[in-house]
């Protein structure tokens, strides 16, 4: 079965994004390539996943010396702060990711994997499956980014201020909290307020 293939490899903008209001929000991750988009959908934790080890990537491609002194800046503040590009059409649901440093092109890869209902396959491949095959990737649809250090330190921080603008954790069951307050579990089901 051939795999559907979103490549990137010089992409003008590569971003996280959201839809919708805090506790309702839906995460994509998007790429434009002059009047090209690409947008997957994705869960608020992979969207801090990918941010946090492509942060250590990085930290780690720095450390090496693999890359130009301007994958270590960190302005704190994210520079492309515009919403998503319209349309946002969602291509598919992302499941794997996978990031790499490319030095033949100074570039971090980002692939991200549509996620496949393994109830949907048929009883005997999965009898034909070998152990070599478990570790592949099962999918129909992938996203290839390319994206240079400084462009990813970009993401980065863009990436985590969008995971920290969402409702604030409860300081005690870390269970988020609407506007009108929760219910916390740790406090035997007492309702606590959001704290001023």
């Amino acid at each position: 079965m051939a795999i559907l293939v979103h490549r990137y490899d010089a992409p003008d903008r590569f971003v996280a994004g959201t839809v919708g209001t805090p506790g309702e929000r839906t995460f994509f991750l998007q790429a434009r390539e002059g009047n090209r988009i690409t947008s997957v959908a994705c869960e608020k934790q992979q969207v801090s996943v990918l941010a946090e080890h492509l942060d250590r990537v990085l930290d780690e491609i720095v450390r090496r010396g693999a890359a130009g002194s301007g994958s270590s800046v960190s302005t704190g503040r994210a520079k492309d702060v515009d919403p998503l590009d319209a349309p946002i059409a969602e291509e598919f649901r992302v499941g794997t990711m996978t990031i790499a440093w490319d030095p033949s092109i100074d570039r971090i890869v980002i692939e991200l994997f549509s996620n496949v209902d393994r109830e949907a396959e048929e009883p005997e491949a999965e009898a034909a499956s070998t152990p070599d095959a478990e570790d592949e990737v099962e999918a129909d649809e992938v996203f290839v980014v390319k994206i240079t250090a400084s462009y990813a330190r970009e993401f980065v921080t863009r990436a985590q201020a969008l995971v920290a603008a969402g409702r604030p954790p409860c300081p005690f069951c870390l269970q988020p909290i609407e506007p009108t307050g929760h219910i916390c579990p740790r406090a035997n089901g007492y309702r606590r307020a959001l704290f001023s």
